[in-house]
This record gives C-alpha cells, structure tokens and sequence, in this order.
C-alpha cells in the first residue's frame, strides 16, 4: 500500500511540475512579446519625432505641396495618440506611410531640397530609423509566433486556455521605402 501511494504521490508530483513548467514557460513568453512590443514603439515614436523637421524642411522647398504635408502631419497625430491594438495600429501606420512614401519620392521634383544638408541628414535618419522599426518588428512576429504555438499547440493549449493566455497579433507594416519606385537610368 505504502508504493502505491508514493508512485501516486510521485505521479501527481510530475504533473504538478508540467503545469508550473508549461505555465511559467508561457508567462516568458507573453513578456518577451511585451518587450518586443516595447521596443518597437520606441522605434515608432523615434519616427514620429523625425516627421515634424522633415515636414518644416521639405515646406521651405514645396511650398505647394501644403496638402500632402498637412495630411502627414495629421496622420502622425493619429499615429502617436494611437495605442491600440498591433492590428490596429498597423493600420494607421499604413495610412501614414501611405501619403510619407510618395511624398519622399516626389523630393527629385526639388533639386534644391536634394541637395539640402538639413533634409539628407533627415532622410539618412529616417531610412535607418525604418530599418530598426523592420528589425524591431520581426523579432516581435517572432516572438508572437512563439507565443501562439504555445497557446494553439497540445498540450500547453490546455494550460494556456485555464490561466487565459491570448493569442498574439502580429505587426504588419510596410517599409516607407516601399512606397517609393527607383529610378532607373540607363546610360548611353
């Protein structure tokens, strides 16, 4: 009687570390993809403090592009009071890059702003700015898509369903570059 109790205690002792091992290994998870988060609206808002210089300078140069300005004004407004959900706010920065792309690529239109230290300084900080916002959201997806298969997989769906762990939305935005055709020019 006394190795039947204690292969039962033994048995229910295993499943009790299951469970603490499957639940803290999707706590972990749900932080990482709470910091990965984190650093991707720091890289957002590094954006939209870029935006408004970037605005002033090419104003000076276009002046008749006051439309296209004021909208990507309004746009980034919406993009820092936005807080929703990454769904959501992939789409309002969609929106924005929507009108920033084309209005970056109409800048060959001004050769006096191409040429403008202010403006390439600017641009050479937004590019790279979108290349850590591209970085920044794959290590988030990654993360995410982490999170999910714990969350969807057997048998840890089981644990994350009774502590309710959520699935995670991924970010998906556009690259600002994306917006913008290269020029090709072919020499004769």
């Amino acid at each position: 009687m006394d190795i039947i109790l204690i292969v039962i205690g033994v048995m229910a002792l295993l499943v009790v570390l299951f469970v603490v091992g499957m639940y803290n290994g999707l706590v972990k998870l749900r932080n990482h993809c709470d910091e990965a988060w984190s650093n991707i609206d720091t890289e957002l808002q590094r954006r939209y403090d870029l935006i408004p210089n970037l605005v002033n300078t090419i104003k000076g140069y276009a002046a008749h592009e006051k439309q296209v300005l004021e909208e990507v004004t309004r746009l980034r407004a919406l993009c820092v009071d936005d807080h929703g959900t990454p769904d959501h706010q992939a789409g309002t920065e969609n929106k924005m890059l929507a009108v920033l792309g084309p209005l970056l690529a109409r800048v060959e239109d001004y050769p006096d702003l191409k040429a403008d230290k202010n403006f390439l300084q600017l641009q050479e900080e937004l590019v790279f700015t979108e290349d850590r916002i591209q970085a920044a959201r794959r290590f988030y997806n990654g993360n995410v898509r982490e999170n999910n298969n714990k969350v969807q997989i057997f048998p840890s769906s089981i644990i994350a369903n009774g502590f309710n762990f959520a699935l995670r939305e991924f970010f998906e935005i556009r690259d600002v570059r994306a917006y913008t055709t290269p020029k090709a020019e072919f020499n004769k």
